[in-house]
């Protein structure tokens, strides 16, 4: 009876950790799990953009200029990027932004 109570309770703990982990913040995807998603396919791996599909980089020294909080803008505001951006938190653009930061060194 003991051994089926201390079961259950186990087994009660794993379901809701199962439940709780995927949505907690710490969890969440970093700024190159989201690049990586989202960015990768047409930005290419490196970020050096498409020149002839007029996709451009974004490492480029135009990009290097601009502050994080008008590269954030610019992501988040152009019509290029209709379903990817949109679906993206506030938080998970900034931290693609530094991923981005990073690439650019």
């Amino acid at each position: 009876m003991k051994t089926t109570k201390l079961v259950m309770l186990v087994m009660t703990i794993a379901v809701a950790l199962f439940m709780l982990i995927p949505n907690l913040s710490w969890a969440a995807d970093d700024g190159a799990a989201t690049y990586k998603a989202k960015c990768a396919a047409c930005h290419g791996v490196d970020a050096t953009g498409k020149p002839a599909a007029k996709i451009p980089s974004l490492v480029s020294d135009d990009v290097k200029k601009l502050s994080d909080d008008d590269f954030a803008k610019a992501v988040t505001a152009t019509a290029k990027h209709p379903g990817m951006v949109k679906s993206l938190t506030p938080d998970q653009v900034k931290m693609t932004v530094s991923y981005i930061r990073s690439l650019q060194k």
